[in-house]
């Protein structure tokens, strides 16, 4: 039988890892992820006091090594006063995971008819955008930049099915021909664009010796989803069912860890099947 000694590769212990966006759903299990593993890791959202609620979780959980510390990632100075922060505390920094976005929910959606393509604020497109795209590219700029100055680490871009594939408005219309919402462009947009760029940091980044993947995830159950969204998005995947939050650990891991030491530039698609059909 294989024994942990058999696989090394999936090892973190001596890593410092950055997550953003994680005081989320998928959030937090990427820093739950990282620190089994045996990173270090650092836990940033944008809101002081959901930081801390993560820390405090995650401590009572057993995890002491998750700090938490606010930034904003659409503001550079912002992040960089959080690259100072990690560098001053670990003096080093391996892994990144870009996981803040901006995403409709379905839990308590009654939106319907005002979010069509046609009636859609600009303003919000513009926000989607900001966040997801400009400060994926920022927070690479800033904090990816001292990985490359070092010559070594894993940047992973949180993207999603629906940067590969249109969304299916069918799902979020319930029996009687109601629609609690319509998935806006702006999402599926921002998260191709997230797809495209991290091919291009990539390639950029080789000879630093960075590599730089995607991760795709399919939708996750979650608390106040309407029973009919979840029987809906079941039956149009071939597994029958949404993912749990816990689900993506171990993509995580992979991606972060020397176990996929010859990938870059690819993403990975953990989506129970739905990009299949």
């Amino acid at each position: 039988m294989p024994t942990p000694e058999a696989t090394p590769g999936f090892r973190l212990a001596g890593k410092v890892a950055v997550v953003t966006g994680a005081a989320g759903l998928l959030g937090r299990e990427h820093c739950r992820a990282l620190a089994d593993a045996g990173a270090s890791v650092v836990a940033t959202d944008l809101d002081e006091r959901a930081c801390a609620d993560v820390q405090r979780q995650m401590r009572e959980e057993g995890r002491s090594g998750v700090q938490a510390l606010a930034a904003d990632v659409t503001d550079g100075g912002s992040l960089a006063r959080l690259r100072d922060e990690v560098l001053r505390a670990h003096d080093r920094l391996d892994i990144l995971v870009n996981n803040a976005a901006l995403n409709e929910k379905v839990e308590g959606a009654t939106a319907g008819d005002s979010t069509r393509f046609e009636r859609f604020p600009v303003e919000q497109f513009r926000r989607i955008l900001d966040v997801n795209v400009t400060g994926t590219f920022l927070v690479c700029q800033v904090l990816g930049a001292e990985m490359a100055r070092r010559r070594s680490g894993s940047i992973i871009n949180i993207a999603s099915t629906y940067g590969l594939v249109a969304p299916d408005q069918r799902i979020y219309r319930r029996p009687d021909g109601t629609q609690i919402l319509w998935k806006s462009a702006g999402y599926p947009t921002s998260k191709g664009a997230v797809l495209a760029f991290t091919r291009f940091l990539a390639t950029y980044w080789a000879a630093e010796g960075v590599r730089v993947n995607s991760l795709s995830p399919g939708g996750v159950g979650a608390e106040g989803q309407d029973p009919f969204f979840v029987a809906e998005y079941s039956r149009r995947t071939p597994l029958g069912r949404m993912a749990r939050p816990d689900e993506y650990r171990g993509a995580i891991v992979y991606l972060a860890s020397d176990a996929s030491s010859y990938m870059t530039g690819a993403n990975l698609t953990v989506d129970g099947g739905w990009t299949a059909w």
